[in-house]
């Protein structure tokens, strides 16, 4: 029954008081709703980057060989820096040599890119600027998992032979040809003419960035003069069959890089070899640093919010201070009297929390729809937001239900 009471008069303060209540509870709205759309946001970006960002940007169970590692690196110049600059790049016979000696089953592939700074024009005037030009073998659009919807993919003849076909991007196409079917059509890259033969399945966005605008050639036809000198390969990625030999598949080829560039044991690689999971490793020393300070900063808006709510309890206590008295004398015990302002202290801040959770599912939804960052709302944090409240709500009453409780009854009946 006590608390039945408790929960009555704190809503019953909320509900005559909405102002004043509002203002009270402002600090634990604030903090809970910081921690909500944050996490949500945080956790939907590592959802996306483990999930989506790894199978269709780098592949599942995939070995990539490059010059050097493109994991973002913040050792800015130093004899590091100048020695990976000068690291050999990397060639078709690398690629070859690796396809030919691997002895753990996997797919292997060439893959050449521009990033998204190409120019793309029709043979019907049309144009598209900002167009990722690549230049790739044809494994690599199986490793990728780059279905071609219109049209086919190119032969084993063309990308042996070099042959001067593209396939576009559902944006790409789009752009370029309007309502006309671009199968058969031809495209100018640098002047070049190609030929398209296919159109991909739409791929979407990252992070804003269109993943459709984009053009793919035989890593050997003409494309080279856009993407990279002839000869040469921006990096060579092998699939594993077995997702169980992604480290064996690995460290093999470590060992052929190392065997082709007659390299000493002391020496260290002149080339970077890393797993999807190596690659982004950037992101797990990001996200952890952000879930580690998140705590602090809620924390903040808490104490404030608490340290309100403790001010507005003591308040109460002041202007019930008789009607304590009045419950003293007849019967109500010391532990009645802290029970029942604990129970005005926590429904308090449940309320506040329960506002807070609601607010931050609501912008959570708004940065999901409305901008290019994903969001995921977890059950979990939900729950901890909203056990934040309550606990926050018997610290702040503590002091005040205690003071109540201290209360004799002969002074809180003279209180006028």
């Amino acid at each position: 029954m006590q608390f039945t009471e408790g929960v009555r008069l704190a809503l019953n303060q909320i509900w005559t008081e909405k102002l004043k209540s509002f203002f009270s509870l402002l600090g634990v709205i604030v903090g809970v709703m910081f921690l909500i759309v944050v996490v949500s946001v945080v956790e939907g970006m590592d959802r996306y980057i483990r999930e989506d960002l790894s199978s269709s940007i780098f592949g599942l169970n995939t070995v990539t060989l490059r010059r050097r590692s493109d994991s973002p690196n913040f050792n800015f110049g130093g004899s590091r820096s100048r020695a990976r600059e000068r690291h050999p790049r990397i060639t078709y016979e690398d690629w070859q040599e690796i396809r030919d000696q691997l002895t753990i089953p996997a797919i292997v592939g060439a893959e050449s890119d521009t990033g998204p700074s190409g120019v793309v024009v029709a043979d019907n005037g049309g144009t598209v600027e900002n167009v990722l030009i690549s230049g790739v073998s044809p494994e690599i659009l199986e490793i990728r998992d780059w279905e071609v919807e219109k049209g086919r993919t190119f032969s084993p003849q063309e990308a042996e032979r070099g042959t001067a076909v593209v396939i576009l991007g559902t944006e790409t196409a789009e752009l370029l040809f309007q309502n006309l079917d671009p199968i058969g059509r031809r495209v100018r890259i640098r002047g070049f003419p190609y030929r398209v033969v296919g159109v991909l399945e739409e791929q979407g966005s990252l992070f804003g960035f269109s993943l459709d605008n984009r053009v793919i050639a035989p890593a050997r036809s003409p494309i080279q003069a856009v993407t990279n000198s002839r000869g040469f390969v921006g990096q060579v990625v092998a699939q594993a069959i077995d997702a169980e030999k992604v480290r064996e598949l690995r460290r093999e080829i470590e060992e052929i890089m190392r065997a082709r560039r007659r390299l000493r044991p002391a020496e260290g690689n002149n080339f970077s070899v890393e797993t999807a999971d190596e690659t982004l490793s950037f992101w797990d020393n990001i996200s952890r640093i952000l879930f580690l300070a998140l705590p602090g900063l809620v924390a903040i808006s808490l104490v404030v919010g608490g340290i309100v709510i403790m001010n507005i309890m003591l308040v109460s206590v002041m202007e019930r201070t008789r009607e304590i008295g009045v419950r003293k004398a007849i019967g109500a015990r010391r532990r009645d009297i802290l029970s029942q302002i604990l129970v005005e202290s926590v429904t308090l801040s449940g309320v506040g929390a329960v506002m807070g959770v609601l607010v931050g599912l609501g912008l959570t939804y708004m940065v999901a729809t409305f901008s290019p960052l994903p969001a995921a709302i977890d059950g979990k944090w939900v729950a901890l937001g909203i056990s934040l409240g309550v606990l926050i709500g018997v610290l702040s009453g503590v002091y005040p239900a205690s003071q109540a409780s201290k209360l004799s009854p002969v002074d809180a009946l003279r209180h006028e």
